[in-house]
């Protein structure tokens, strides 16, 4: 078995580090599915589209149930967030620090996820930024009492979905609705 200590001189790999901490094996497999998402974190991918902008590698050949099986082991470890859409159709991607506590926008139409807290300008902006320190304040409230019953493994996800600017305005998101 390898050392999971890099020679001297070297960086570990960030993604086998990752892997590492989470006790999962560090294939070839789940560093090329980890490494995609941690490179796009904004969007959120089905099954489907993450197998087809993956099946272009030839050296790590993913099929359908090892795709599945992989997913689930990382979210299963917190490495990935696993939603389901206003269709009822899961999307992954790469778990955000936002998403513990901080309200996110859920774009159905491109799938983008951007933090509220910055999504807006000026005065709304200011008051969001309140409201979602008041929301971080709830949740970690929320999960101490629920840690103090005995529950464990806890994440927290506020997310508002609908249709974002852009694509309203393109009018890629009616296609959404």
């Amino acid at each position: 078995m390898a050392s999971s200590i890099p020679p001297s001189g070297f960086a570990a790999d960030p993604i086998d580090t990752l892997l590492s901490a989470h006790g999962l094996r560090r294939t070839a497999a789940a560093r090329r599915v980890l490494g995609w998402l941690l490179a796009h974190p904004d969007t959120s991918y089905t099954h489907a589209q993450l197998q087809a902008a993956l099946e272009g590698d030839a050296d790590v050949a993913l099929d359908r149930v090892t795709l599945y099986r992989l997913i689930d082991r990382l979210t299963q470890v917190g490495l990935l967030l696993c939603r389901v859409d206003a269709k009822r159709v899961r999307r992954y991607q790469a778990m955000p620090s936002s998403v513990h506590a901080i309200p996110h926008f859920e774009c159905q139409s491109c799938h983008r996820d951007s933090p509220l807290s910055g999504a807006l300008s000026g005065a709304r902006s200011g008051a969001l930024k309140a409201s979602a320190k008041d929301l971080e304040r709830a949740a970690q409230t929320a999960l101490e009492a629920l840690k103090a019953l005995g529950y464990q493994g806890m994440s927290m996800d506020f997310a508002v979905r609908g249709v974002c600017a852009d694509c309203a305005t393109s009018g890629s998101g009616a296609a959404a609705s």
